[in-house]
């Protein structure tokens, strides 16, 4: 079975296009995901069970993504000590503000990390957990080091 490091969960199946932004960045990376959709308001025993299991199966970092109450990321940090990512999706009419503020407005104690909205925050929050996965695996960071340059690179050739 494949090593799952980060686990990435949506809200609803319509929100796969985003998440897959985060899923290829993974996947660029070598770093063995997998992809789940609860919702934390009409699954939400199914939804508090997986966050509680996912340390026991050797995942380390969860990214989670959602619209309008963007509930999900918070009710997983509620229920992990894993570092979770809240990805904010605009799906309620409001260019997915309603969602940033659900996503990084949460009580002291519940941390979640807040990524900008939609494709290029999904784009982010895998760098992220790349980075947070970096700090133990000496080859992820230099991966992760050579992607930066490229990056730079492309930048500096115009």
């Amino acid at each position: 079975m494949e090593n799952i490091q980060v686990a990435l969960m949506m809200g609803s199946k319509n929100d796969a296009s985003v998440v897959d932004e985060a899923a290829k960045i993974l996947k660029d990376f070598g770093v063995g995901h997998e992809m789940k959709v609860l919702s934390a308001h009409r699954t939400p025993k199914q939804t508090a069970e997986y966050a509680e299991g996912l340390s026991g199966r050797g995942v380390k970092v969860v990214i989670c993504a959602a619209g309008g109450a963007a509930a999900l990321s918070g009710v997983v940090a509620a229920h992990t000590q894993l570092p979770v990512i809240g990805i904010p999706l605009d799906s309620m009419g409001f260019n997915g503000l309603d969602a940033v503020l659900s996503t990084i407005q949460m009580p002291p104690g519940v941390p979640v990390a807040g990524m900008g909205v939609g494709k290029p925050g999904a784009k982010n929050a895998a760098l992220m957990a790349i980075r947070i996965l970096a700090l133990s695996d000496k080859a992820l960071l230099k991966k992760l080091e050579d992607f930066t340059t490229d990056q730079a690179e492309k930048i500096l050739k115009g």
